[in-house]
């Protein structure tokens, strides 16, 4: 796997570089040697966070964990995406049959709940998506109290979303064509 590690608010050193690779060295038998892996390390008062994205192909495994130490987030971090990967291996397999040599999620133990019960979609809602700033938008979530909200973004003319993050302030989703 392919490296590309950055530092926010902290420098990096060579020792977390080389116990992130090492923890890592678990999905060598899942990922090519060419999948690239994006590691953010990040400093935020008390806390210690990790995220780690991993495009495969139309896919990306994300995950993200803060804790005291570094140590932890690195640990917390593999554990999640083992865990994303057993969750969705049959998706992935099926998805990347062609690309067989790329990804290799065999030896991969499946959640048995997850095989045999996987999440369906039960409801659908359709709503009339209406022209307003990010600010009414923002506002509107909070009055009808949920994480997210889709608008039609009266400046772009596109469609995006607000979203509750976990630190309690907001992102904003725009799709890019």
């Amino acid at each position: 796997m392919k490296f590309t590690i950055y530092g926010k608010n902290m420098h990096v050193s060579e020792g977390l570089k080389e116990a992130l690779r090492k923890k890592f060295e678990k999905f060598d038998r899942y990922f090519g040697q060419e999948t690239e892996v994006y590691a953010t390390f990040s400093k935020e008062k008390n806390f210690q966070m990790l995220e780690i994205t991993i495009p495969m192909g139309k896919t990306i495994l994300r995950a993200e964990e803060k804790s005291e130490d570094m140590a932890g987030s690195i640990e917390a971090v593999v554990d999640k995406l083992e865990g994303q990967l057993r969750k969705h291996k049959t998706k992935l397999q099926k998805r990347y049959a062609e690309e067989a040599l790329k990804y290799n999620l065999d030896g991969l133990e499946p959640m048995e709940d997850y095989e045999e019960h996987p999440p369906k979609v039960v409801r659908t809602k359709k709503f009339a998506v209406k022209p307003m700033s990010v600010d009414e938008a923002t506002m509107q979530m909070e009055l009808l109290g949920h994480d997210f909200f889709v608008f039609l973004n009266a400046e772009t003319e596109d469609v995006n979303v607000v979203y509750m993050r976990k630190d309690g302030n907001y992102g904003l989703i725009e799709p890019i064509f």
